[in-house]
């Protein structure tokens, strides 16, 4: 399968600047939808690329989730999933390497598992930096160049 992305691609995309709009908390909030919850929030980078926050996440079960940011590339209607924080609701095997596991965890989009005709996204590594869905929301923010808009409540602690 051809390559679509490098990894050097990969990641100028996933650092890519990202300003949020000042009303994406409200944007964000999750919406019934067949079983589960969900929301999307397209946000344009400091390059011009776009990009699609995707969130999800079980009506019934807490730890069944899954936060993603998609690149969009421009005149298509495809998405490339570059992360993707995942609940521990499942197991994962990542196939190249064997291993198995049962835990929060971070799929990342990878040359090598495009080499082989997998899904961009298919490596995924465990992780203890979030155990819940905020905590996931809040990684990939951290994670992938998203930035806040100034937020009023904000200046009080910057002293301003």
């Amino acid at each position: 399968m051809a390559v679509e992305y490098s990894d050097e691609e990969i990641e100028g995309l996933v650092k890519e600047r990202k300003p949020l709009p000042p009303d994406y908390r409200k944007r964000i909030e999750l919406r019934p939808k067949r079983g589960h919850k969900e929301r999307e929030l397209d946000v344009v980078g400091a390059n011009g690329n776009e990009f699609r926050l995707i969130l999800r996440q079980s009506a019934s079960n807490p730890i069944d989730f899954s936060i993603i940011l998609a690149y969009c590339p421009k005149n298509t209607n495809q998405v490339f999933r570059l992360r993707r924080c995942n609940g521990r609701s499942h197991e994962h095997t990542n196939r190249l390497e064997g291993n198995r596991f049962c835990d929060f965890h971070i799929h990342m989009a990878t040359e090598r598992y495009q080499e082989y005709g997998c899904d961009e996204d298919s490596h995924a590594e465990t992780t203890d930096r979030f155990s819940d869905f905020h905590g996931a929301l809040q990684c990939m923010l951290d994670d992938c160049g998203f930035e806040s808009p100034d937020d009023g409540q904000m200046y009080i602690f910057k002293g301003v």
